[in-house]
């Protein structure tokens, strides 16, 4: 798996693309990854090495641990700087668990979806209340939950149900499409995967590999759980 996905990111390198909101250049010699904010500031703490990450994005901005590696609050002011492919893909990885992954597996047809509902119909102890959650529920949870700007930058391919539901009717339809890149939704420029940006005369077009959500996530969850609790409990 590992090899294969290196080849995927050396069939997708480009001198410069955003992955989530990673900015990464190739330069001589290796690569260059920091915050997309920051291409333009100086003075930013250099690491070089992959494991450095895992520090990088432990914490947001104010300090508070971040449990959701892909929600949009990673950490400024960090430049990491990395000589060989092996250790891009291992960095990558760090930032964003899974997500190169799943992205091979959505790139060769080879990905499976999972609904909501049948994510919170094999919950077991504490989490089976979930599944007895309302489609109004769902949708607002959902809605709110894994919108971009506040939530979860994942572009999001599973369905509500078998019937194939969208998983909610108060997100944008750029939320489920992979084409399109999710920071947007943050107020910053951006780009789709397979097209250049519209960039200004002083920002470079940038292409972006999306972030893959195949599944409801573990927190997703627990929020459904919540919810249900605390109608029970009205």
């Amino acid at each position: 798996m590992a090899d294969s996905i290196e080849r995927l990111l050396d069939a997708e390198l480009t001198d410069r693309f955003h992955f989530g909101q990673i900015l990464v250049r190739k330069i001589t010699g290796g690569f260059v990854l920091l915050h997309r904010d920051d291409e333009f500031r100086e003075e930013l703490q250099v690491f070089r090495s992959p494991e450095d990450v895992l520090e990088i994005t432990r914490y947001d901005e104010s300090g508070n641990y971040r449990p959701l590696k892909t929600a949009p609050n990673l950490a400024h002011g960090w430049r990491l700087e990395l000589a060989r492919l092996e250790e891009l893909q291992r960095a990558l990885d760090y930032f964003y668990p899974g997500r190169l992954a799943v992205f091979l597996a959505w790139k060769t047809g080879r990905l499976h979806t999972t609904p909501l509902r049948e994510t919170l119909d094999r919950q077991s102890g504490m989490y089976r209340v979930a599944a007895k959650i309302s489609d109004d529920q769902i949708d607002n949870v959902v809605g709110d939950f894994c919108r971009s700007d506040r939530g979860c930058l994942r572009t999001i391919l599973w369905k509500r149900d078998q019937r194939g539901t969208v998983s909610s009717t108060k997100l944008p339809k750029e939320k489920f499409d992979p084409a399109y890149d999710q920071s947007k939704a943050l107020g910053r420029p951006g780009s789709s995967a397979f097209a250049e940006a519209t960039a200004d005369k002083t920002t470079p077009a940038t292409a972006t590999i999306p972030l893959l959500c195949q599944e409801p996530c573990n927190l997703l969850v627990a929020e459904c759980r919540k919810v249900v609790k605390d109608k029970d409990e009205l």
